[in-house]
């Protein structure tokens, strides 16, 4: 096991003492960024984004982005396997330079309670004035928009955000559709469904801005890469939060997400920890509203479909013969970097596995929203043989199949479950609904299951 400390430094008299906190901690220095254009670039040029279309962030907002940026590179070039001592908790500190460090400082405390219910991770967060050289690092916006965006809209390339996009655009909210992504994969399925959009509704009704972020390999001294990425979120809420403070005060951050993946209530007592992410929990997302606050930025999340299944999104979408007519464009599985290939070589086209958790619930909304699912997935048909449960394409199918049957037999045990993967306690009065969405969900995945016969070893 192995502590890590993390130092970033921007400018190049940035050379002052880190104050690091973590003893005994390796340390590494990350590339250090020099001017705005290399600070930027690392956000994968989202500012740069942001002043073609006239919009110009905070300082503040800035400051947030970079301590994303840092918490991605800690969060996939720390190891889990090399450096945890249980094989999954990590002892991470990041150094960051910041426009204004007293009030970082201050909100350090509850930055490090976020991350810790975030990753499963231990972490600390140190706070410093940035160099002279770059007090000042966003440059004045030169562009201009006829007309500017009233929300920001995350926008993955998944059926949930392509959902909340067609519900928002035919409403004729004009938003800003704010996008990351890791790999071509992601990036190809976000660009199929920007381009349905825009023909669809039209050109220059909605705005729209991608970033790429990542660390090169090996960016982290005596370690190696990690993929569970259990930080990701923070990163897109953090780009997210500096589009919509270059909009203006009080900007809605619409996060579209089925209140069954937002709880992920874990399917049995082995997926508790470390297979039950938290991406979009509501405990989450209110302790990152409270840090926005805490900084001084005045945009807020908001899960609109927090209280709906998956399957409800799909059957209640506003715009229902185009979501059926698109929704293949659409990439839901839990691990897009893994190229799945057709048989036929020329094709070459990337698939949905079909019987990740995702893939799973994907697989039941279409089914219940449309009655039929014309998605392409590498496991086409779930009941045409026996699934080993130990292995990849049924491993999933089984926990769901345990979720279902402890459910049928003890139906009260739902309101206790929901509160399995973290605290409701910012919501008291949805309690009701969470229940509700946590049973409904779990009841359209049992349709979808209903007949397929998973075991160990299959058959």
């Amino acid at each position: 096991m192995s502590k890590h400390t993390l130092v970033m430094r921007i400018g190049g008299d940035d050379v002052a003492d880190s104050g690091r906190r973590l003893a005994g901690g390796l340390v590494t220095e990350l590339p250090r960024y020099s001017s705005f254009s290399s600070i930027d670039h690392q956000i994968g040029d989202t500012i740069t984004q942001l002043q073609a279309m006239g919009l110009h962030p905070s300082e503040r907002a800035l400051d947030l982005a970079v301590l994303a940026a840092a918490i991605t590179a800690a969060d996939t070039r720390i190891s889990r396997d090399l450096d945890a001592q249980d094989g999954w908790t990590r002892e991470i500190e990041l150094c960051v330079p910041v426009s204004d460090s007293r009030v970082w400082t201050d909100s350090g405390p509850l930055i490090e309670r976020t991350l810790n219910f975030l990753t499963g991770d231990l972490w600390l967060v140190t706070f410093r004035e940035r160099a002279a050289s770059v007090q000042t690092l966003v440059p004045v916006s030169t562009g201009t928009l006829t007309e500017k965006p009233q929300s920001v809209c995350l926008f993955s390339g998944g059926l949930d955000s392509f959902i909340g996009a067609v519900d928002l655009l035919s409403e004729g909210e004009r938003i800003l559709l704010v996008s990351h992504y890791w790999d071509r994969v992601a990036s190809r399925h976000q660009k199929l469904c920007l381009e349905a959009l825009e023909e669809h509704f039209g050109e220059g009704t909605f705005d729209s801005v991608r970033a790429y972020v990542g660390f090169p390999k090996g960016a982290v001294a005596d370690s190696q890469d990690e993929d569970t990425l259990r930080g990701r979120s923070f990163l897109f809420f953090s780009l997210a939060a500096l589009a919509a403070d270059a909009i203006g005060d009080g900007t809605v951050i619409h996060v579209p997400e089925n209140g069954l993946i937002s709880l992920n209530v874990p399917l049995d007592p082995l997926r508790l920890g470390a297979l039950s992410t938290r991406t979009t929990h509501p405990y989450y997302m209110a302790r990152f509203n409270e840090i926005l606050r805490s900084i001084g930025l005045t945009s807020k999340l908001e899960n609109r479909y927090r209280h709906r299944t998956k399957g409800q999104m799909v059957a209640e979408c506003t715009d229902k013969a185009f979501l059926r007519a698109t929704a293949a464009n659409t990439m839901s599985c839990s691990s897009p970097a893994k190229m799945r290939f057709d048989q036929d070589e020329q094709r070459r086209q990337p698939k949905n596995c079909g019987h990740c958790v995702p893939c799973l619930i994907r697989r039941a909304s279409l089914l219940h929203g449309f009655g039929t699912d014309d998605t392409e997935y590498q496991l086409e048909d779930l009941g045409a043989r026996v699934l080993d449960s130990t292995r990849a394409t049924g491993e999933h199918i089984r926990s769901f199949q345990f979720a279902i049957a402890q459910l049928s037999a003890k139906p009260q045990r739902a309101r206790f479950d929901i509160h399995k993967p973290g605290p409701l306690t910012d919501h008291p009065a949805d309690w009701a609904a969470y229940e509700q969405v946590y049973r409904d969900g779990i009841g359209e995945v049992a349709a979808l299951l209903n007949g397929v016969i998973s075991r160990p070893g299959g058959g």
